[in-house]
C-alpha cells in the first residue's frame, strides 16, 4: 500500500526468507538501485563481472521483484559540493521478473 507521498516499501529477502533491510521508492527499480549500492563495488564500470540476485518483497503484497544488481566505484563529477566524497559508488539493476509467495 503506497504512503501519502506515493512511495512504497520493499523488503530485501535473503536466501533463507529473512527480511533484514527495507528500502523505499516510488517504483521497485528505485528500491533495487538503493539495495544494489550496498553491494561490494567493482573498481570501475568496465571491471564489473559479478551480478548479485536481489529479491525485493513489496510490503503488504505477496509480490517479490527479482533483479540482478551490480555496483562499481566512480570519481565524482567536477561540480559536486564540498561535502561529497571524491569517489562514489554507482549501481545498476536488470529486472528478471516477479514471483508470488
Amino acid at each position: 500500500m503506497p504512503r501519502e507521498d506515493g512511495k512504497r516499501n520493499f523488503a530485501l529477502r535473503e536466501e533463507d526468507g529473512t527480511e533484514e533491510s527495507v528500502f523505499s521508492g516510488n517504483s521497485p527499480r528505485q528500491a533495487a538501485l538503493k539495495a544494489a549500492r550496498r553491494l561490494h563495488p567493482a573498481p570501475s564500470r568496465e571491471e564489473v563481472d559479478d551480478h548479485a540476485v536481489l529479491r525485493l518483497r513489496e510490503k503488504g503484497t505477496d509480490k517479490v521483484h527479482v533483479y540482478h544488481g551490480w555496483a562499481w566505484k566512480e570519481e565524482s563529477p567536477d561540480d559536486t559540493p564540498d561535502w561529497m566524497p571524491d569517489v562514489v559508488t554507482r549501481a545498476n539493476v536488470s529486472k528478471q521478473g516477479i514471483e508470488h509467495l
